[in-house]
């Protein structure tokens, strides 16, 4: 059990938990920067983990949420406030709705995560801020500290589990729901390099074309939230066609961007795509999330090959352009 003191002050309505690893510093972070990671030890062990969205970074957010053992849900979001990497983060920790919105009529609180080397490994010291003794009595009695004693046994695996998460392992799937997916692919670069090849006409251009024998002789930018984007590709032999189209929702730069995507000349519906850039050890892990209208076109669209082309891509952007 890697949680080594508990401490509550009521005084300054706060409660620390502090827990020491016998993992590097720079491991111990990127476990907590990367959704996938994070999801296999944050909730307990009989309430599971799923982060939806993660940004590690000041401004961005995140929203989980953990399932029963007879399938209930319980979702929560962070806000992060400060993000000093490797060695710190701040966030608004609290109950959210199903669509990650906070939830009013739950407590929340504030949290800092610090992270230091010790003589064996590193140490994680969690320091929760509570608005009033009611909020954090109703959050003890709600079996907080219990909790997040079970959560944390289940870290040392993960730590551990170098394989699964290091840079190399290509480009990744993970079914969220029947709506969602996240795919994810380490990288070699910085954030930054990794943003602007996503977002410069001339860059995409030379990485973003999946399979070899393609073309993208269209390629129009959103560089404004509110802009619309075009992109098209074409078959160096059979001259066939095909294209998006869609809108730019939100941008962060280097680290968050929200589009609509719709194919070119069809009715379909749109799906959402949140990409997010996170820094971690051997790169920049590139995480997209992608919300389809339904399980159907969800299916549909993954039996294309779409992750295999990708990973060409994500090779091609790898040796041609950040090399």
């Amino acid at each position: 059990m890697p949680v080594t003191s508990v401490e509550k002050d009521l005084n300054t309505l706060s409660m620390t938990i502090v827990a020491d690893f016998a993992s590097p510093l720079q491991r111990l972070w990127d476990a907590y920067a990367d959704p996938r990671q994070i999801s296999k030890f944050w909730g307990p062990v009989e309430w599971p983990a799923t982060f939806v969205r993660h940004d590690m970074a000041t401004g961005g957010r995140s929203h989980y949420y953990m399932t029963g053992p007879n399938g209930e849900r319980s979702d929560g979001y962070w806000e992060f406030t400060a993000v000093n990497a490797p060695h710190s983060f701040e966030v608004n920790d609290g109950f959210a709705n199903e669509d990650g919105t906070p939830n009013d009529m739950m407590p929340s609180m504030k949290m800092k995560f610090e992270f230091e080397e010790t003589a064996n490994g590193s140490r994680m010291t969690n320091t929760a801020t509570f608005g009033s003794v009611e909020q954090l009595q109703q959050l003890i009695e709600m079996g907080m500290e219990e909790g997040t004693r079970s959560a944390m046994s289940q870290i040392d695996a993960v730590l551990e589990d170098l394989a699964t998460f290091a840079a190399g392992k290509g480009t990744e799937l993970q079914i969220l729901s029947d709506t969602q997916v996240r795919i994810t692919r380490i990288i070699r670069g910085s954030a930054e390099q990794v943003w602007t090849a996503h977002n410069e006409a001339e860059l995409q251009q030379r990485w973003l074309l999946g399979p070899d024998g393609w073309t993208m002789p269209v390629c129009e930018v959103a560089k404004n939230v509110g802009d619309s984007f075009r992109q098209e590709w074409e078959n160096v032999e059979t001259k066939e066609r095909f294209g998006f189209e869609g809108e730019l929702l939100e941008a962060a730069v280097p680290y968050r961007s929200v589009t609509t995507e719709r194919m070119l000349n069809t009715e379909g519906p749109s799906t959402l795509n949140e990409m997010t850039l996170t820094p971690c050890d051997g790169g920049t892990l590139l995480t997209l999330v992608i919300t389809y209208p339904d399980a159907q076109t969800r299916d549909m669209i993954l039996s294309t090959g779409m992750v295999d082309g990708m990973e060409t891509s994500y090779q091609r952007l790898e040796s041609e352009v950040l090399a």
